[in-house]
């Protein structure tokens, strides 16, 4: 449901922008929910996903050494960000951890934000968690930081991600040829993105995988 507030670009004069969710509160999906990163989800099993090789294939983070002080820097740095939001994608059942999700940096004036994830918990590859989790991620920046795009980029190796995206609704907007290095050749980066629909109304294309 819309919120009926009327979101404008910042200028120079704003102020700090307020961060539009608190801690604890859930965005409810199929089968999971969405809540904020906290410094107490700063664990074993967090720094095993991103010590893990293959679940960071595809992520600059494989780029720097990861430890529990970066991890939980980082993780300070997202929750005191007025314009970045790391989310922990949490099972229903359980309430189990699975990855995260962030938006961010939403720009002051053009209103758009990029959304990046991971799920860390292998088992729970290929089950359309990310796809979910892009949707629910997709509907805060709209509904509640008042985002007009919602853009992301992956590898042209990671098809998983590719098609999380296409199935949350992203359109493919174009290759970046050769940008990226992955360690063993080049890689083209593909975009895709999401723009606001005109009326909020249409806000009802998130609707969870039957």
């Amino acid at each position: 449901m819309h919120s009926g507030r009327t979101h404008r670009p910042a200028t120079g004069d704003d102020e700090v922008p307020r961060r539009v969710i608190a801690d604890g509160e859930r965005l409810p999906g199929d089968g999971m929910y969405l809540r904020l990163v906290e410094l107490s989800d700063c664990g074993d099993v967090y720094l095993r996903w991103l010590q893990d090789d293959d679940v960071t294939r595809f992520l600059e983070t494989r780029w720097t050494e990861q430890s529990d002080q970066a991890m939980r820097e980082f993780v300070c740095a997202m929750r005191s960000s007025p314009s970045e939001y790391l989310f922990a994608i949490v099972m229903v059942g359980g309430d189990r951890h699975v990855g995260n999700i962030k938006v961010g940096a939403i720009h002051p004036v053009h209103r758009h934000a990029d959304v990046s994830y991971f799920i860390g918990e292998r088992e729970e590859w290929g089950k359309g968690i990310a796809s979910e989790a892009i949707r629910i991620a997709t509907r805060f920046a709209f509904e509640r930081a008042g985002v007009h795009r919602v853009q992301a980029v992956v590898h042209d190796g990671n098809a998983g991600s590719a098609a999380a995206l296409e199935r949350a609704g992203f359109a493919r907007e174009g290759v970046f040829r050769q940008k990226l290095w992955i360690g063993d050749r080049w890689s083209d980066q593909i975009a895709y993105a999401f723009v606001r629909p005109e009326s909020m109304a249409g806000i009802d294309y998130i609707q969870p995988e039957v």
